[in-house]
């Protein structure tokens, strides 16, 4: 039990841990954004690019 409590005090003295657990936490943030974002726009992104796919291969034609 001492050496466990050792263990926990000397990692708490660690600033290494702190510093992943708060890039992991702006990691999760920073996905959790994306997804938000993507799901949020998926729909009028889709719209727009088959508009635009359909624009494409009706007005250019490839060269002679």
């Amino acid at each position: 039990m001492k050496a466990f409590l050792t263990k926990v005090r000397a990692f708490s003295r660690e600033e290494d841990g702190v510093a992943l657990t708060e890039y992991l936490i702006l990691l999760a943030l920073l996905v959790g954004g994306v997804i938000t974002a993507v799901t949020a726009a998926g729909s009028n992104l889709s719209n727009a690019w088959e508009a635009w796919g359909t624009w494409w291969t009706s007005s250019l034609s490839p060269p002679a």
